[in-house]
């Protein structure tokens, strides 16, 4: 069935999707940020785990993703998720992060409670301006409670606010 709608085309595997030059960068092994940087291959995204200690990284990261040490060059065009708000290397891994244009920079974790990279990036001197940059809560607000769908609603919420919609149900 021939259509003049080109995105309907690429879901229909009728035409190529466009090359997309987005970097989704995972900062902390754990199973979200191995489903983050499995999902987000599929999604198009280049993929990084930034793990400072190399022993927290699994066979399966390896493999859907570069690992490294310390952050690569990013740019406007990166996508950050810290996945783990309990490291004590949060504060310093943050200000790394921040130094960076990148287009997106949030932190997982219970939107009830004040997030400890406020508190971790103080003690740094970062001013509240830069603070201010990373999101938290990060995704769509679906319940989420299992790495899989902390990752999806992640992700969902990037792709959302990439392409300028608030996500959910409204069109």
């Amino acid at each position: 069935m021939a259509t003049d709608d080109a995105s309907c085309a690429v879901a229909h595997g009728d035409a190529p999707g466009e090359k997309a030059s987005r970097t989704l960068v995972a900062v902390f092994a754990s199973p979200v940020a191995d489903l983050l940087l499995r999902y987000g291959h599929d999604l198009g995204y280049r993929t990084v785990l930034v793990e400072p200690e190399r022993g927290r990284v699994t066979n399966d990261e390896q493999t859907t993703a570069e690992v490294l040490t310390h952050f690569p060059p990013l740019d406007d065009d990166a996508d950050v998720v810290v996945t783990d708000h309990h490291r004590v290397e949060l504060g310093p891994m943050l200000a790394e992060a921040l130094k960076q244009p990148t287009r997106w920079l949030g932190v997982m974790g219970n939107p009830r409670h004040q997030g400890p990279h406020v508190a971790a990036l103080k003690e740094l001197g970062l001013p509240d301006s830069e603070i201010a940059r990373v999101h938290r809560p990060i995704g769509l607000n679906i319940g989420s409670r299992t790495p899989p769908e902390i990752a999806m609603a992640t992700l969902a919420g990037l792709v959302a606010d990439r392409n300028g919609k608030p996500g959910g149900f409204e069109f």
